[in-house]
């Protein structure tokens, strides 16, 4: 059975349309991800999941379970993080962990093993209030507590913004070990690199999605050839290669730009237009794309097929 089915949801705010029939499925015990950017949906998809929210339009299934009327069956079966830091900052961490297990009717010591590779790094700080830990920490007790009562489906949205690189790694760690204990993830993060650390994922930008798949075959899929180019005005290369009349796309990226072309690049047909630009010396490598080009590749061509 698959851990949650989703055909056709739609999501309206007045006049803002967060979601447009979206459809996807996540297998049990799969670790799933939604990539993109702020904006893109990912927030309000995951308070229609957890029942938060009701659909405008569209049926969700999560573990086996309507979210509209089953939602008290199905909050038991889930744990939840959302993006901001929610918990009660003038209690300590020990005092949180244990008005959540209380909720759920167990305790901290029942289900200690659940949380103790996440909970011990946090542990020797149990008696400091939430509210004076770092962002690292803050992140591991939120992630105790939506584990305590050993849900079925672990819901994350956006867990590792704003934290540091050795943290963010640290977290992704667990929830590959949180897995391999049987447990459903279903995380969101506008970070591009962590896709790969997923089975499969979702490219959602705008309430639609782009494309689901593993990265390997998303990688795989890119169109075109890709190409980074570098000079010294990047600026000015950027602005003049996505005015050039055979760019398909072009977008920065760490030093260098990334850029696709219709067709077979002409290296001296774009060197010659980037000369009468007042641009020299620029360098062209073949490179291999990664998450981030396939989103802007298919943005684009989103973007296009929406205005035909």
């Amino acid at each position: 059975m698959d851990a949650i089915v989703a055909e056709k949801i739609t999501k309206q705010f007045k006049e803002t349309v967060a979601l447009k029939e979206v459809s996807f499925q996540v297998r049990a015990h799969e670790l799933f991800g939604f990539i993109g950017p702020d904006g893109a949906g990912k927030t309000t998809l995951f308070r229609l999941i957890a029942s938060l929210m009701l659909p405008n339009s569209g049926s969700l299934k999560v573990l086996g379970l309507d979210p509209v009327t089953e939602f008290k069956a199905l909050r038991k079966k889930l744990g939840y993080m959302p993006g901001r830091f929610s918990l009660y900052q003038d209690l300590t961490v020990e005092e949180n962990l244990d008005f959540y297990a209380t909720i759920f009717g167990t305790t901290i010591e029942e289900n200690y093993d659940l949380i103790k590779d996440i909970y011990s790094h946090i542990e020797p700080f149990k008696t400091r209030p939430a509210g004076k830990l770092s962002g690292g920490m803050k992140q591991k007790l939120a992630l105790s507590c939506a584990l305590i009562h050993k849900p079925e489906l672990l819901i994350l949205d956006e867990p590792t913004t704003g934290v540091d690189a050795v943290s963010r790694k640290e977290f992704w760690q667990m929830l590959k070990n949180l897995q391999k204990q049987g447990i459903t993830v279903v995380v969101s993060t506008p970070y591009m690199d962590e896709a790969a650390l997923c089975d499969r994922v979702a490219l959602i930008q705008k309430g639609s999605l782009l494309s689901v798949d593993t990265p390997e075959n998303i990688i795989n899929s890119f169109k075109t050839e890709l190409y980074g180019l570098r000079s010294v005005d990047m600026y000015n290369l950027l602005i003049q290669l996505k005015a050039y009349a055979f760019c398909e796309n072009a977008h920065l990226f760490g030093q260098y730009i990334h850029a696709s072309f219709k067709g077979e690049l002409n290296r001296n047909d774009l060197l010659n237009y980037l000369k009468t630009k007042g641009i020299e010396d620029v360098e062209i490598t073949g490179i291999k794309p990664g998450i981030e080009d396939c989103f802007m590749q298919l943005m684009v061509s989103n973007e296009t097929l929406e205005t035909v």
